[in-house]
């Protein structure tokens, strides 16, 4: 399904009442006369070790990946990356402000307690609430969410947020500006329920494998850190019926060509990634298993706008044109990634970003303009720019380091020195700004525009470029407040306007997703451009037919 057909479903979703009926049934569907092993396990690699698998704190893909598995919001995603109900059997909304969801009457915990409305209402109160200090604040005061702001800011209570239970089974959200994709918004791992009780009897420890209690399709079994995650079959779940994977299996790979190693001796069953100069080797030598997909997501640097030099936009439009985007696709990540010049994703729905001008020139051209700007800040082979580029643990971001310093050094004279650090450690510095220059990737949180462009307004606690600008804020608050779709991307070139001109980051690609998928594995979602897999989704076919 093309992406202004995605939009249309969001939009027609969010004005109209909705019924689960209209939607196909979800879950594992296996197609007729398919034989299923006898044995339904699954083993996945994961990104990296998790920090958390409390949805709250939840920052990175690893922990992404196992959450929806655990947990369940308002609503899923089918495998075209369509929005469909989760725990919300279907909703209705006024004006785009106010939203009310109605919640299956046989959601449970995986203890076997019933899932409320209220576990809702606790659950997004706790999020916003400045005692807890979570890192996905940001996402419910981008919701709209009535008093988010407010409350985050420590200037009103968590119980004056705008959302309430109506009864057991009623939710309803007020939001303070009309948003037309809320309902997607939902989906996030931030608005996701978490059991009071266990939270509130044992603090932090509540998400541990002797505590935690979950509402999604599994629940957790074991947790052995930098080993495996095993999640075990939710009974309790409310389309357990469509389940077919009894058990899954999480394990860590900081090195990607581990997990190629694991996945050929048959340890694993599909791979997060694919070391980028093994693809051209495995395309050709594992047809059957190496498989691409489209990923909403973008590959960048950011640059630490507080530090000097790296405060002068000279400075950094010069090494943005200066890298050779073609090079990094073509010649290192081998996976068909794209060249990006926009930070707005080129798959995003209902909207396509105008390309700077800087695009248009040739990489002779790029460079040629690079030196000049360079010169301007005072510096050249003579007198090089000296940083620091810090990227997390991967091969793939290592190989891309390398290039690109190599680039920065050869055309520009500039010595930047590669620093590598380890998942949690690289959170905690990217969080204190404790780099020059940082790789950084960024996937969209729900289909469209504002869940790139928002991560730059200056109060955003993920803006790890430090970037402020008041007539980017102004005009992001514009864009969404805007209900005409032509007027809100118009708001949304100008801000990718105000990226290229002041380049707090540099865009190096749009991804595609390359795994390896045993051949065995079946319902696959080969379409959902947000990436998200849930387990429940696949199946195991046997290997006899």
């Amino acid at each position: 399904m093309n992406s202004n057909t995605k939009t249309l479903i969001a939009t027609t979703v969010a004005s109209t009442f909705f019924l689960a009926s209209s939607i196909p049934a979800h879950a594992a569907n296996v197609p007729p006369n398919t034989h299923l092993a006898k044995h339904q396990v699954l083993v996945r690699g994961n990104d990296a070790e998790a920090a958390t698998l409390d949805p709250m704190k939840a920052e990175g893909m690893a922990e992404m990946h196992i959450l929806r598995d655990l947990f369940e919001g308002l609503v899923i995603q089918d495998s075209n990356g369509n929005v469909v109900p989760g725990v919300a059997s279907h909703w209705k909304n006024k004006d785009n402000t106010i939203f009310t969801f109605y919640l299956r009457k046989d959601a449970q915990w995986s203890d076997g307690s019933p899932l409320t409305a209220q576990d809702f209402v606790y659950s997004l109160r706790r999020v916003v609430d400045p005692a807890s200090a979570s890192p996905n604040a940001w996402y419910i005061k981008l919701s709209g969410i009535k008093n988010a702001e407010a409350i985050i800011d420590g200037n009103k209570k968590p119980s004056e947020l705008g959302v309430k239970a109506l009864n057991d089974h009623t939710l309803q959200f007020t939001l303070n500006k009309p948003v037309p994709y809320f309902i997607a918004m939902t989906g996030h791992t931030s608005m996701m329920p978490v059991p009071r009780r266990l939270v509130e009897k044992y603090g932090d420890k509540w998400a541990r494998p002797e505590h935690m209690v979950s509402n999604g399709a599994y629940q957790l079994q074991k947790w052995v850190v930098n080993e495996r995650v095993e999640l075990e079959r939710n009974p309790h779940y409310w389309n357990n019926a469509k389940t077919e994977i009894n058990h899954v299996t999480y394990i860590p790979f900081e090195q990607q060509s581990a997990a190629v190693n694991r996945f050929k001796t048959g340890e694993v069953d599909i791979t997060s990634d694919v070391p980028p100069q093994l693809a051209p080797m495995l395309k050709k030598e594992m047809p059957d298993a190496y498989t691409v997909t489209p990923l909403l997501c973008t590959y960048y640097y950011a640059f630490n706008t507080k530090h000097k030099p790296f405060d002068d936009p000279n400075v950094r439009k010069a090494l943005s044109y200066a890298i050779r985007r073609d090079v990094i696709t073509n010649g290192i990540t081998n996976v068909g990634n794209v060249p990006a010049y926009t930070f707005t994703h080129q798959d995003v729905a209902g909207f396509k970003a105008k390309q700077p001008d800087y695009a248009g020139l040739t990489q002779q051209q790029r460079i040629k303009k690079a030196q000049e700007l360079l010169k301007e800040a005072g510096y050249d082979k003579e007198h090089p720019l000296k940083g620091t580029l810090l990227y997390n643990t991967s091969e793939s971001n290592k190989s891309i380091a390398v290039a690109i310093a190599s680039m920065w050094h050869k055309e520009l004279g500039a010595d930047i020195t590669l620093e590598n650090q380890e998942w949690k450690s690289y959170l905690s510095s990217r969080k204190q700004g404790n780099f020059d220059i940082m790789r950084a990737s960024w996937c969209g949180d729900y289909n469209e525009a504002s869940t790139f462009l928002s991560l730059f307004s200056s109060n955003n606690e993920r803006n790890y470029a430090f970037y402020a600008n008041k007539k980017y804020d102004t005009a992001l608050q514009q864009a969404q407040l805007a209900t005409d779709h032509g007027e809100r991307n118009h708001h949304y070139n100008y801000l990718e306007t105000l990226l290229s001109r002041d380049m707090p980051i540099a865009p190096i690609y749009f991804y595609m997703q390359a795994r390896l998928i045993k051949p065995t594995v079946g319902g696959f979602p080969m379409h959902n451009a947000e990436g998200k897999i849930y387990t429940k989704d696949l199946y195991i076919k046997s290997p006899s037919h």
